[in-house]
Parts: C-alpha cells; sequence; structure tokens
C-alpha cells in the first residue's frame, strides 16, 4: 500500500452540495445545480451558427415541447421526465456520439448512475418505462435532427442517416438563447412540472 489517498471522485456543486460520481447520492442533487450546468453545457460541442451555444437546457426544453406534440396526452410523470432525460449531463458534461462511444461503458455506466440518483431525488423511477424511454428517445431523435440541420450544418439527408430519425419533423425555428435566459426557462419549465 503506498499511502495515498483514493483520487477524490465527488464534485463540489454552487449549492454547497458534494456529488459522488461513482455512488451519487440523490439527496446531493438539487435543481438549482441542474439548471445552471445544463445551461452553461453546450450541444454539438459548441460547433453552432449563432452568437451563444445550443445548450442542453435549451435542448431538453425542445425535447419536452417536441414530445407533447407527439404525444398531447403524455402523462405528467413522461413529462418529466422528457424535462430531464438529460440531467446527468450537468456533471458528465455533453459528449457527442462518437466521443462516446470511443470511451465504452465505464462513461455509460457513470452517466446511468447519476441519471438514475436525478430521477429518483425527483420521485420517478431510476428506470423508466421501456414505452417511456422510447418516446423521449423519438422526441430526441426529432430535436436532434433540427439542431443538426438548423444549427450545426448539416444537410437534410445528412442528418436523417446518422442521427437516424424517420419521422415527421416539427416545424420550429430554433435560436440559441444565452446561459442566463436557458436557466431561467428551465427552471420555469421545472416549477411548472414540479409544483
Amino acid at each position: 500500500m503506498s499511502g495515498e489517498p483514493p483520487p477524490r471522485a465527488w464534485q463540489r456543486m454552487l449549492s454547497g452540495r458534494r456529488l459522488d460520481l461513482l455512488d451519487p447520492s440523490p439527496l446531493d442533487i438539487e435543481i438549482a445545480d441542474i439548471a445552471l450546468g445544463l445551461a452553461r453545457v453546450q450541444r454539438w460541442n459548441g460547433q453552432t451558427i449563432g452568437e451563444h451555444g445550443f445548450s442542453v437546457a435549451q435542448h431538453v426544453l425542445l425535447v419536452l415541447d417536441i414530445l407533447r406534440i407527439q404525444q398531447p396526452n403524455a402523462p405528467i410523470d413522461l413529462q418529466r421526465a422528457a424535462l430531464l432525460h438529460d440531467a446527468s449531463e450537468y456533471v458528465t458534461s455533453d459528449l457527442i456520439t462518437p466521443f462516446k462511444a470511443a470511451l465504452g461503458d465505464a462513461y455509460k455506466a457513470l452517466e446511468a448512475r447519476v441519471q438514475a440518483a436525478v430521477h429518483i431525488r425527483f420521485a420517478l423511477k431510476a428506470s423508466l418505462p421501456e414505452p417511456w424511454a422510447r418516446a423521449i428517445k423519438r422526441a430526441d431523435k426529432a430535436a436532434a435532427f433540427l439542431e443538426a440541420t438548423q444549427l450545426a450544418g448539416f444537410a437534410a439527408e445528412d442528418a436523417r442517416r446518422l442521427i437516424p430519425y424517420r419521422g415527421r419533423v416539427p416545424e420550429m425555428a430554433l435560436i440559441p438563447w444565452p446561459a442566463a435566459r436557458a436557466r431561467q426557462e428551465f427552471l420555469a419549465r421545472f416549477a411548472g412540472l414540479f409544483p
């Protein structure tokens, strides 16, 4: 034994909470920390048009809006899960798909542990029912298609091949917000879904 302490595996949040990344406790998760982190993490590694990057906070709001179009009578807990579907990225960041593939299962496992803790913290099941996961994934792919073609410079045929998404894409114009607005809008939507 070298007597060296184990490497630090927690992150201190601005709320003062310390989130253990290897064994995250729902008690250490605060919505203010999630909102701040997601508003400052950019989709597409920041490689989007416009003055501001398209944040994960804005992305999850887009996914929720698309889910509501695709399923107008979606149960409230499904809508809550859609809003929080990328909440783990407030600590894991939003890695582009090729990078996630290169990192492999260890990254995916860490992301899944944080996401499960977020779900439990906000009274959702740690693992979502399969129909809900599919519904959120469908809305997520539609959002990714819109982002790819409107913000990230992809031609429609390339986006359809790479994402892949075959469904109807809602007509929405995407304009990236500053981080402060993304945070505020995320918190407002959260307050509406979690009174």
